[in-house]
């Protein structure tokens, strides 16, 4: 039983797991759509829509006013995602694009759809992309 267990391990060390995670959020958000196994597109889901609402949480700051005090929370977002995803490009387009899209939705940015069992080993896969 998986009771009170807040990540999914994947049979990998944590290294190799926070990359994993790392290239399919940024495959994910870079491309809105990527096809991967039913547990990884699970695992992966949280992480991404976490990263969607750090790109709401600084849109909301900075139309509350430019102020000081707005525009400092809207930097520590951007550095709260940067510390996760090191990478210009993810960010960028999170901040730009994808926050702008889903501000009138309070959450489930992404879906899973089973696609069935891949040919070589039998693993269920998925597609996870971001919904309209």
């Amino acid at each position: 039983m998986r009771h009170r267990l807040a990540t999914h391990k994947l049979g990998r060390s944590s290294g190799q797991r926070k990359a994993l995670f790392r290239s399919q959020v940024r495959s994910l958000v870079l491309n809105e759509r990527i096809k991967t196994t039913v547990p990884k597109a699970k695992a992966v889901r949280p992480i991404a829509e976490k990263l969607i609402t750090y790109g709401k949480r600084a849109q909301a700051a900075l139309a509350a006013g430019e102020t000081p005090e707005s525009t400092a929370k809207a930097l520590h977002y951007r550095r709260l995602a940067l510390a996760a995803f090191p990478d210009q490009a993810v960010v960028r387009k999170v901040f730009g694009e994808l926050a702008p899209r889903f501000k009138e939705r309070e959450g489930g940015y992404t879906r899973i759809l089973k696609l069935g069992f891949r040919p070589g080993d039998g693993a269920p896969t998925a597609m996870i992309e971001f919904v309209e």
